[in-house]
């Protein structure tokens, strides 16, 4: 064990990650059995950090569904679906500390064909602009805020999704607006976002802004390795497991005096839950079905904690469960974690796997903590914004906050996930690095166990992120994109 002497050293600043607000790792996309069997209300991965707009400060979340997109299938496509009520939920004051949400924001989808006489279902010719005549397939939504506490429901608005990136038909995704081409890297500037993706941004109520469309899936890591014996090791590594496939994305910018003002810490985690839909003919017409009730399938807040903490036994019944719960049925798997058990056993680390208060306090109650009084987030973009680092505070990547004490009692506090989420964290690293170090003791951390920064060798994404909203990168094209 190497005993840790300078903030910024990639093991001293690690202590920062236990002192974010008590109770404050990578994402495989299949967290649990059931959740497996229902894609479009599959959360992959939730989103929340620090962004700013003409000046003022805003909260963006967002949550990813529908893992392993692979682009370019047809004739069916993939997309968000109507039976499904998406929600991201902010915990603010005491509701953190209880896993319990404030305010809740629900979309909820309706999917029209403008010609369902032919196979063709997406597309009926090349797409110049979203919801043309040559977009057959549409879906629109619409955005409600739902205040917890008083029991009342806000309609902010609708919007459009704009059509998958087929690759021919939808041209402007790629580049030189050739369907040919790659999709779009990043951009710094929304005049430069593709014309897809700007057309799709809408205003909402109360200077809400948001996106929901197919996307890049931004997560990276080689989640083979982590379930072949944690082996990254071999001719084909490293190895991405989600390089080349897309998500749908829904991304929310919120207003900070929504939410109270930056002077606090709130909680983000998102859900899923389906209709229970009664068939009463067999008739095509809708009319013809019982709507009932919207029971939530998926939950998630931060990265890896269902699929690499949780046992088998309760994995399910997490999707069932909202975090309310966490602190009597989850906190045991955070504290005694079975993933530092295997760590040690295939890798020869020391990581301590019994009384991880450390550990509970980044995954219990399992929102992802986000400090509203620091400056923005950096972002990883094309390129990164200055002093961005894949590791968050490992890589020196820190902010100051000015409503807890932070590491040392100075305030400082992560950059990036666990304080927060940004596209491009690294969050695999991150929590490996965690669980090989005892952050049980602010003032005198301890990294061991032979944590390097590069655990699994995958160190980017396969295509870069966007600086401005909405973040996520273009969605790659079905006709020209890579794998691993």
């Amino acid at each position: 064990m190497k005993r840790l002497l300078q903030i910024l050293s990639p093991g001293v600043v690690v202590a920062a990650l236990a002192i974010l607000p008590a109770s404050a790792s990578a994402s495989s996309h299949m967290d649990a059995p059931l959740i497996t069997l229902d894609d479009p209300a599959n959360t992959t991965d939730v989103y929340a950090f620090l962004s700013i707009r003409n000046g003022e400060k805003y909260l963006t979340t967002a949550l990813a569904v529908y893992p392993f997109e692979e682009p370019g299938i047809g004739p069916n496509t993939y997309r968000f679906d109507d039976d499904v009520k998406y929600e991201i939920h902010v915990a603010t004051g005491n509701d953190v500390a209880k896993g319990e949400a404030t305010i809740s924001y629900a979309f909820q989808f309706d999917t029209k064909f403008k010609n369902e006489n032919t196979t063709l279902q997406s597309f009926l010719g090349v797409v110049q602009e979203v919801d043309d005549a040559n977009q057959n397939l549409v879906q629109t939504y619409r955005v409600t805020r739902v205040d917890r506490k008083k029991g009342r429901d806000y309609y902010l608005g609708t919007g459009t999704v704009p059509p998958n990136n087929q690759g021919v038909v939808t041209p402007k995704y790629n580049v030189d607006d050739d369907g040919e081409n790659p999709a779009r890297p990043g951009v710094t500037r929304t005049r430069d976002l593709d014309d897809y993706t700007r057309r799709a941004i809408f205003e909402l109520r109360d200077e809400h802004r948001v996106f929901a469309g197919q996307r890049d899936d931004g997560f990276y890591a080689d989640i083979q390795g982590v379930f072949d014996l944690l082996n990254f090791n071999g001719p084909n590594k490293p190895f991405d497991s989600q390089g080349g496939f897309n998500v749908h994305t829904i991304v929310l910018e919120i207003p900070l005096r929504e939410l109270g003002g930056e002077r606090q810490v709130v909680g983000v985690y998102a859900t899923t839950s389906r209709r229970k839909v009664t068939v009463l003919s067999d008739s095509r017409d809708r009319a013809s079905r019982n709507q009932g009730p919207f029971v939530q399938v998926a939950r998630q807040g931060n990265p890896l904690f269902n699929e690499g903490l949780v046992a088998l036994r309760d994995k399910d019944f997490y999707n069932r469960s909202r975090p309310t719960v966490d602190h009597e049925v989850f906190r045991k798997y955070a504290e005694k974690p079975e993933l530092a058990v295997l760590l040690n056993a295939v890798l020869g680390t020391d990581a301590i796997t019994t009384g991880r208060i450390d550990i509970a306090g980044i995954f219990i109650p399992d929102v992802i903590k986000v400090d509203l009084s620091t400056r923005v987030a950096r972002r990883a973009g094309n390129p990164d914004d200055e002093g961005f680092h894949r590791l968050s505070i490992f890589g020196g990547d820190v902010l100051k906050s000015q409503v807890q004490p932070g590491f040392f009692g100075n305030g400082t506090v992560p950059g990036g996930w666990p304080n927060g989420r940004r596209f491009g964290d690294d969050v695999l690293d991150i929590v490996v690095i965690a669980l090989l170090s005892d952050l049980r003791d602010p003032e005198n951390p301890v990294i061991g166990g032979g944590a390097t920064t590069d655990i699994d060798k995958v160190t980017a994404n396969d295509i870069t992120y966007n600086r401005v909203f909405p973040y996520a990168a273009t969605p790659l094209n079905g006709r020209n994109h890579p794998h691993h």
